[in-house]
């Protein structure tokens, strides 16, 4: 890419971290309820979480970027739009921004964790298409989206131990 904007790549990274950022503010000072479950073998411990989730709002916005300004670069034919693929991409994006939102709050905060692994699983299924969105116009950002898909795996199974433990 030889144009870099780097106000929008900023601005990407931002609005992913923000989002992280409403989040933690959402759930309050709940998170102590972490160390207060029965956890299923390979729960990390509590100063994994936001150091881990820091690295992947920022990966996600480096990702969307790229995604972004990779759409000028493929040519529309009868068989294909990039357009209309980077406004179906944007979109999932925004919704599993959106249910990402949603899953602390809900889960320390509320300690509805059954339901918070429902969100957890639709959360996954939208990362997973938003790769696969990405991967279509820019493998580069589909790469950056596989440890967050490999996270929220992960977290599908913390979640669901905690379901069936506690």
């Amino acid at each position: 890419m030889k144009n870099y904007n780097f106000k929008f790549l900023i601005l990407s990274i931002a609005i992913a971290l923000a989002i992280g950022g409403i989040s933690y503010q959402l759930t309050g000072d709940n998170y102590q309820i972490y160390e207060t479950l029965k956890l299923p073998p390979l729960s990390p411990a509590p100063i994994v979480f936001p150091i881990v989730w820091t690295i992947l709002y920022i990966l996600m916005g480096i990702a969307t970027y790229l995604f972004i300004a990779s759409v000028e670069k493929k040519p529309i034919t009868k068989m294909y739009d990039p357009l209309a693929e980077a406004k179906k991409g944007l979109l999932y994006y925004a919704i599993q921004l959106a249910f990402n939102l949603m899953w602390s709050p809900v889960f320390f905060r509320f300690h509805f964790f059954f339901s918070a692994l429902i969100i957890l699983t639709i959360l996954w299924y939208f990362v997973y298409q938003t790769y696969n969105i990405y991967k279509g116009l820019c493998k580069t950002a589909a790469l950056l989206f596989l440890p967050y898909i490999v996270w929220c795996t992960f977290a599908l199974y913390l979640n669901f131990g905690i379901v069936i433990l506690n």
